[in-house]
This record gives structure tokens, C-alpha cells and sequence, in this order.
């Protein structure tokens, strides 16, 4: 059962510059992807679901319904389950029955196979909530899950944390807690998006905008291209303890602006739905994770604008320096590659994704995502080592 609300969150716009520390370049590239996954809302707004193949699930089809009109966010005291999550995991990866789990990387992605997420038991779901908090995304191979109902699967979800609804994005008819990511078949407008970029990846935390951003997240597959469209994940923790303890140090107590007035602002302009007025929030920048301890950079270009307190030259500086930390950083990073059934889990606390736009067949690329509120980030003391 979702916890209670307890207090509105109502922001005030007035203490902050909300300067963007986007160059004009950064800006046309954030323009030029949005674009390439924006709906077209206009008469054409049902073309997405047409074309050969036919999708494979139409009931996840997205829609965007302009009268869905939902009040501020309410605060609510979150529960991380992964608090009483047995950490040899006997019902997540019970050792008598064939399940398999394979490492992608010493501390980034997990494959698993052999065990149904759906029919866990609320041990085995306590037991994946750590699971993800420690290996940060973990993929789950030939689920059942998509043929759940849908009410079902948000009912598996809710387990995790009180849904989003997100304000702008396409969702099933009906089910404005699914955020569908789709592309159409036969949409070959992602031929002409190298035209404008010279690459990709887009790393983001999802929604941090909100004062609660997600933490345990589903993200399952319907269709997919024969080739491409693959998920990169970045893992923030360990990119933390990669700074000196010196850089450390001066990140903690140091906050950063998220906006989804910009995302907002967007949809809008191409006649989308928003369907709860926007907000911005500010974060720590270093977050600690309630479940594990571990310490990890909560800054992405997505959403944020500026470091409370700094000046624009600085806070632009000192967020470039992070951003390409975490970009470069190939050695803490994983690659998702999508299987039918597959259903990926990550913690979007500690991590950030992207999407790769490297198919140009005009294949379908069908998703849905499940995303449960977490606790408001906070930090822990910066430990000195002696």
C-alpha cells in the first residue's frame, strides 16, 4: 500500500536564477533529441501505432489525454525494502533451483535467469530491491511480464514506492502511472537525426526534478529492432570514489537546481499534454543511498541548471567537469542488450542511462516503465580517511 501524503510541496520560483548552463551547442543537441523522441501531436498522432509489424501490444500503446489535469505532489514517508532484504538472496536467487547470474562488470549490471519477477514473494521482492541497490541495474531474462495485465504489473510496482506520473509523456489509455517509450515501424525520421548530432547518448537520472525522484525502477520490452537500440548505464558511486578525497570533500554540502520547466515548456509548444504544473528542486549534490551507504553524484544534464550559491561560470565549470566524469568513465559503465521478455531494474538513485539511436531500419522500439518515488535525496557527512 502507497505510504500517505503528509504535505504539499509548492516551490518558490523567487530565491532562485535558474540561469541554464546549457552553451548554445549543449542546447541545440537537447533541442534536436527531444525532437527525435517527441510525439507528433497533430493529426498524424496516431501514425506511431501503425506500420508492419503491427505492435505486438497494443494495449501499451502510448496516448496523450489533454484532460488529465493532476494537483502538486504530495510528500510521503518512503520505505526502502531493501532494508530487510536477506543478502544471500534465497527467494531472489534461490541456489536449488536453475537460476544464473552473470556479472556484466565488477561493479555495474547483472543478467538473471531462471526466476520470474512476478511471482516473488514480498521476501524475494525486498531481496530485489537490494539486489538492485548493490549491482545498480540488473537485467532479468525471459519474463512473463509484459502479459501481465497491466494493473497487475503496477500493482507488482507499487511494492517499491508510490507511482509517478510523469507530465508529459505518452501513457496506455487509462494508465497514466506507464510511461511508454515508443517509436513507430516504418519511422524513419531517426535517419535524419545525425544530421544535427554526432551522437546519441543522452545520460540522464530520470525525473529528478521532483522533491521524491524515483529510485527502484521496471523497464520492460515489447518490440525491439533485430539490431540496436541498446541502454547504457552509468554507475554513480563508483564514479564518486574515483575523486580524490580532496574534490570529495568539496562536492559535500554543495546543492544543484533540477527543473522540469524546460521538459514542461516543451510539450506544450508541440501541442503535448502537461499534466501537473511543473516544479524544480534543489539536491545534494553527493547522495547517499539509504539501503547500502554508498555515497554517488546526483547531478545530470537532463534536469539540472545550476549549483546553488555559485556563479554561472563556476557552476557551469564545476557540472562540465562531472558530466564528462561520468560520460567517460568506460570502466564503470554497463550496455543492456534487449532480449523479448526482458525486464530491466535499476536504481535510479545511483545511476544514470541512456538510450542509443543507432537503428535505422524502421523498426518498432516499444517499452514501458514503471517508476516508483523514493525517499527525498539527502547526504551523510563526508568521512575523512585517516
Amino acid at each position: 500500500m502507497a505510504p500517505s501524503a503528509i504535505e504539499t510541496v509548492v516551490p518558490d520560483v523567487s530565491t532562485l536564477k535558474l540561469h541554464s548552463t546549457l552553451n548554445n551547442a549543449q542546447a541545440g543537441a537537447q533541442r534536436a533529441a527531444r525532437g527525435l523522441f517527441a510525439p507528433k501531436y497533430d493529426a498524424d498522432v496516431e501514425a506511431g501505432k501503425k506500420g508492419e509489424p503491427a505492435a505486438k501490444y497494443p494495449n501499451y500503446l502510448p496516448t496523450w489525454n489533454h484532460e488529465q489535469k493532476y494537483p502538486p505532489l504530495e510528500t510521503f514517508e518512503h520505505y526502502d525494502h531493501g532494508k530487510d532484504a536477506d543478502p544471500s538472496y534465497p527467494d531472489l536467487l534461490p541456489k536449488d533451483k536453475n537460476v544464473t547470474r552473470v556479472d556484466l562488470t565488477p561493479t555495474i549490471g547483472t543478467e538473471v535467469r531462471g526466476i520470474q519477477l512476478s511471482s516473488l514473494s514480498n521476501a524475494g521482492k525486498d531481496q530485489l530491491a537490494r539486489l538492485v541497490a548493490e549491482r545498480k541495474v540488473v537485467a532479468f531474462r525471459d519474463q512473463d511480464f509484459a502479459d501481465l495485465s497491466i494493473q497487475d504489473a503496477l500493482d507488482f510496482g507499487g511494492y517499491f514506492g508510490r507511482h509517478h506520473i510523469h507530465p508529459t509523456s505518452g501513457s496506455p489509455e487509462n494508465y497514466p502511472e506507464i510511461h511508454i517509450v515508443h517509436r513507430g515501424a516504418g519511422d524513419h525520421s531517426i535517419n535524419n537525426f545525425f544530421d544535427l548530432r554526432t551522437s546519441s547518448v543522452s545520460w540522464h537520472s530520470d525525473v529528478t526534478y521532483e522533491q521524491q525522484p524515483p529510485g527502484t525502477t521496471f523497464l520492460y520490452i515489447f518490440d525491439k529492432p533485430s539490431v540496436g537500440g541498446d541502454t547504457l548505464f552509468v554507475d554513480a558511486t563508483e564514479a564518486y570514489k574515483r575523486l580524490s578525497p580532496a574534490f570529495q570533500e568539496r562536492l559535500h554540502g554543495l546543492r544543484a537546481v533540477h527543473s522540469g520547466i524546460e521538459q514542461a515548456n516543451f510539450s506544450r509548444n508541440k501541442g503535448g499534454v502537461v499534466r501537473r504544473e511543473p516544479v524544480f528542486n534543489t539536491h545534494p549534490i553527493v547522495r547517499t543511498h539509504p539501503v547500502t551507504g554508498e555515497k554517488a553524484i546526483f547531478v545530470n544534464p537532463g534536469f539540472v541548471r545550476e549549483i546553488v550559491g555559485l556563479k554561472k561560470e563556476e557552476s557551469d565549470f564545476l557540472l562540465k567537469f562531472l558530466y564528462d566524469h561520468l560520460a567517460q568513465g568506460a570502466d564503470f559503465q554497463a550496455r543492456v542488450k534487449w532480449e523479448a521478455g526482458t525486464v530491466v531494474v535499476w536504481d535510479n538513485r545511483i545511476t544514470q542511462h541512456s538510450a542509443l539511436v543507432d537503428w535505422k531500419t524502421g523498426e518498432r522500439r516499444h517499452l514501458a516503465r514503471i517508476t516508483p518515488q523514493a525517499e527525498r535525496p539527502y547526504e551523510t557527512p563526508f568521512e575523512k580517511k585517516e
